[in-house]
């Protein structure tokens, strides 16, 4: 099973990169503009596998850049504490 089609797997996974580029010392900048870049190639190359990503990729699809750069910002935000170390 894809890390993609379950939305609690989906969320550590993202928790497990976001720490490992703060343990990298990436800016919160950076991690945010990372953020934006996956969630446009995600928006753009993959099908949505589960219902929050059906409705993420909705909402990118109708949103302006800002408010893509939004949501990214969001979604880091979300997973802050969701990863499994």
């Amino acid at each position: 099973m894809s890390v993609l089609e379950n939305w609690q797997q989906w969320k550590g996974f993202l928790g497990d990169r976001l720490d490992q580029a703060q343990d990298a010392g990436m800016s919160k900048q950076v991690i945010n503009d990372l953020a934006f870049q996956i969630g446009d190639y995600l928006a753009k190359q993959v099908d949505p596998k589960n219902e929050q990503e059906r409705v993420l990729s909705d909402l990118w699809s109708v949103a302006t850049p800002e408010e893509q750069q939004a949501i990214a910002n969001i979604m880091v935000k979300l997973v802050q504490n969701d990863g499994t170390h």
